[in-house]
């Protein structure tokens, strides 16, 4: 096995990948969440995303969400948007790092964003100069990275093309979804090779579902080729409303559990992100995907010393 990092940082998904897939909440449910999973030790949060409510009805209180919502010291949160409307109100609630997304696949794309992936692409590179000269880091999101719902597989070339342009276009970092979870630790092996061979400098984030249960076994193989970022979600909460079959989202609490007793350090507190997933469980009134939130306490591991 190849050496493995001493470290890795998990971005927290659930207050906004999560919700969206789930029947709207109330505000106030919310809030009680993002404040949960900030006190459990999480350095990065995705809080909201700034969309138009007819599209994804969950979030159409954002904004209320993120002034009600206690900023802790030393997490990082960030907002996602689809257009230059989204980016304006991310920028004037206060947000200084700022997610955009593509999907490689044509047919998702439209359906997610109402336009082709070379339109999304033009329509990034004016975002990114938006947000840098707001003083704010764009990262771009390149979702069905390893498969689509109506396209099938994704030649890695095509994703290794989007990287070179938004790099191009000052992207300062990139993001690679697995929306359907079709994500095997092949495909992310050919995906990571792929990029690598011309961007290799580029700071790179996995966001893996769990449709088809690989998403640990993807994980563990990005770790054996370096990548220390990670999306996951409390509870494993999650979806793509404009992907047919897309389950939840790789659960930050299986993610925690199993650096954890690998001996990799998160800086994330087990026991808090369980007691955040058994919240995030009763808010949405149903049960939750995470095999270590139904685990007794017994069965949860500790970490191996250092």
């Amino acid at each position: 096995m190849a050496e493995l990092p001493g470290s890795v940082s998990i971005r927290e998904v659930g207050p906004r990948d999560g919700l969206q897939n789930e029947d709207p909440i109330p505000t106030e449910a919310k809030v009680r969440l993002l404040d949960a999973l900030s006190g459990t030790g999480v350095k990065r949060i995705e809080a909201v995303s700034f969309v138009h409510p007819k599209a994804i009805p969950q979030m159409a209180d954002a904004d209320e969400v993120w002034q009600r919502a206690v900023k802790a010291d030393g997490v990082r949160y960030s907002a996602l948007v689809p257009n230059t409307r989204g980016a304006q109100r991310a920028l004037a609630a206060g947000f200084t790092e700022i997610e955009v997304v593509v999907s490689a696949s044509d047919t998702h794309n439209r359906r997610n964003v109402n336009r082709s992936t070379d339109e999304s692409l033009d329509d990034i590179a004016e975002l990114i100069d938006l947000l840098h000269g707001a003083g704010t880091q764009a990262e771009v999101i390149v979702a069905t990275s390893f498969g689509c719902p109506y396209e099938g597989d994704v030649d890695p070339a095509r994703v290794a093309g989007i990287v070179d342009r938004v790099v191009r276009d000052g992207a300062d970092r990139v993001a690679f979804g697995d929306t359907t979870g079709m994500g095997t630790p092949r495909r992310v092996r050919d995906l990571l090779t792929a990029v690598r061979d011309r961007n290799a400098h580029v700071p790179v984030l996995l966001h893996f579902h769990n449709t088809r249960g690989t998403a640990l076994a993807n994980m563990l193989t990005a770790l054996e080729l370096g990548v220390t970022e990670f999306d996951a979600s409390v509870g494993g909460l999650g979806g793509c409303p404009y992907a047919p079959g897309a389950s939840g989202n790789l659960a930050t609490e299986e993610a925690v559990h199993m650096l954890h007793d690998m001996g990799i350090d998160t800086g994330v507190d087990l026991a808090a992100l369980i007691e955040a997933a058994e919240l995030a469980e009763r808010l949405v009134g149903g049960q939750l995907p995470s095999g270590v939130l139904r685990a007794g306490p017994r069965t949860r591991l500790t970490p191996m010393p250092s």
